[in-house]
């Protein structure tokens, strides 16, 4: 993950082209719809997705986030003049823990539930085998989270949308109208405001490394889950966030402070084995109003990928010879 491209220091939003980025969130949007309505594990996944969205944590989660969201909108940080900045920092985190919570809860209820309730025996029994059982659990644990994300984000947007003219006026600087006079298609259209728009666009690759984050945890719980209880899991799951948060911490610490060649070898091994989660986090950079270039998250999608294809292909290794009777 060191890798990874550096982030531009600039903070124009239009001198970046976004459209590769667009055309791939498209791509993805169409092989999900695919794979939910032309394979075999597809029905599974739709049936998951049904179970996640109706299911009481859903909506709590759903209410429980916007009102956080909406409270740090207008409740005062006293950050002298960066409570957008901080609002970003803390909505990105509440989109991340709903998320994480939400996948991690329905791995253990539609998974561990099903093979401890011999449910999932049934489902086997039809023409479908382990290896489409446990991929469309994942895929609809995936579309589950995306329902929970996306009227997230629109209310994130939204609010800061919103929070950058409510600070122009607390600062008694001249604040920046809803909407601009824009000439869209030979029409005059009004259009957000751009300078608004700016700090809008901003947040859009945090909140989609938010969701890499979460695809990545969730194939850990779903592997997990095969195996073990929900509480379990769980705990595991919150482990492995806060060590694959710290991974580039402990190697560094242990190259550089203790410089000990037995402690920097474990300090690898775990960094290798655990995922690297600091590699999805840029809420710091998107405060400090720093541009996340498109190759970033570009870059943390192939890690994503990879990372969740080997977990899932253990998960089918750990769910082979599970006994169902």
């Amino acid at each position: 993950m060191n890798a990874f491209p550096v982030l531009a220091q600039s903070t124009a939003v239009t001198d970046v082209n976004w459209g590769p980025a667009w055309l791939v969130a498209l791509g993805f949007l169409f092989a999900l719809i695919g794979f939910g309505y032309w394979t075999r594990a597809g029905i599974i996944a739709r049936a998951t997705t049904k179970e996640a969205v109706r299911q009481p944590l859903f909506f709590l989660l759903l209410v429980i986030s916007g009102f956080v969201l909406l409270v740090n909108t207008f409740i005062p940080f006293f950050t002298l003049e960066a409570d957008v900045k901080m609002l970003k920092e803390c909505g990105l985190a509440t989109l991340l823990i709903a998320g994480v919570l939400l996948a991690v809860w329905t791995a253990g209820t539609s998974i561990t539930n099903e093979i401890e309730g011999k449910t999932a025996m049934t489902l086997l029994s039809k023409p479908i085998n382990r290896r489409q059982f446990i991929l469309g659990k994942y895929i609809g644990i995936l579309q589950g989270t995306l329902w929970l994300l996306v009227p997230l984000a629109i209310i994130f947007g939204v609010l800061i949308f919103y929070k950058v003219g409510h600070d122009q006026r607390e600062m008694s600087e001249t604040v920046s109208p809803l909407f601009e006079n824009t000439m869209v298609l030979g029409l005059n259209l009004p259009m957000p405001h751009p300078e608004r728009m700016a700090v809008v666009n901003q947040v859009i690759p945090g909140v989609v490394l938010v969701f890499f984050e979460i695809a990545v945890l969730g194939a850990v719980s779903v592997a997990v889950a095969t195996r073990l209880p929900m509480v379990v899991n769980l705990v595991v799951c919150f482990a492995i966030f806060v060590i694959g948060n710290l991974t580039p911490m402990m190697v560094s610490q242990s190259e550089r402070v203790i410089q000990n060649e037995a402690v920097t070898f474990v300090a690898r091994l775990i960094a290798t084995a655990v995922p690297s989660l600091d590699a999805f986090n840029v809420s710091a950079a998107i405060a400090t109003e720093t541009q996340v270039l498109p190759a970033y998250p570009g870059t943390a999608l192939l890690y994503c990928i990879a990372y969740a294809t080997a977990t899932i292909l253990f998960a089918f290794i750990l769910f082979e010879d599970r006994d169902l009777a």
